[in-house]
C-alpha cells in the first residue's frame, strides 16, 4: 500500500468515525441519563430499606423496657432476635456490595446513614437478648431492675 492510499484510508477511517459521532451525541446523553437514573432508584431504594431498619429498631427499643414476660412472650422474643441477627447479616453482605459505589462517591450519604441503622439493629439485638435472656440470671441485675420499677 503506497503513501497516498495510507492517507486515503485514513481520511476515510477518520471521516466515517467524525461523521458517526456528529450524528449520535444523543446517544451518549442517553446512556448518562439512564446512568444517573440508575443511580438516583439506587439511593431511593437504599433510603426506604434504611427507613424501615430504623423502624424496626425503634420498635425493638421499646420492647426491651417490657418485664415480667410469660413464656410465650419470651420464645416469640427469641425468634425476633433469630430474625434480626439474620437480617442483619443480610443487610452486611448487602453494604459489602456497595463497596463499588463507596469507592467511586457515589451515594456517600444514603450508604453511611444505612451503615448506621445496620449498626443500630445488631446493637438493639443484642440489647433485647442482654435484657431478657443473660441479665435476668445476674442477681445484681434482677436487683436494680427491681428497684427501677419502683421508682
Amino acid at each position: 500500500m503506497g503513501v497516498a492510499e495510507k492517507i486515503n484510508n485514513t481520511l476515510s477511517n477518520v471521516r466515517a468515525f467524525s461523521f458517526e459521532q456528529k450524528k449520535s451525541p444523543f446517544t451518549y446523553e442517553s446512556d448518562i441519563d439512564q446512568f444517573l437514573d440508575g443511580i438516583n432508584s439506587f439511593k431511593k431504594t437504599l433510603t426506604e430499606t434504611t427507613s424501615k431498619v430504623i423502624s424496626i429498631v425503634e420498635g425493638l427499643e421499646k420492647l426491651t423496657w417490657f418485664n415480667n414476660i410469660e413464656e410465650d412472650g419470651l420464645m416469640s422474643i427469641n425468634d425476633i432476635i433469630s430474625l434480626c441477627k439474620d437480617t442483619h447479616s443480610t443487610l452486611i453482605r448487602q453494604y459489602v456490595n456497595f463497596n463499588i459505589f463507596r469507592e467511586n462517591g457515589i451515594a456517600k450519604r444514603e450508604i453511611k446513614v444505612f451503615k448506621h441503622a445496620v449498626d443500630d439493629l445488631r446493637e438493639v439485638t443484642n440489647d433485647l437478648e442482654s435484657t431478657f435472656f443473660f441479665l435476668p440470671g445476674m442477681p445484681q441485675f434482677a436487683e436494680t431492675a427491681k428497684k427501677i420499677s419502683l421508682i
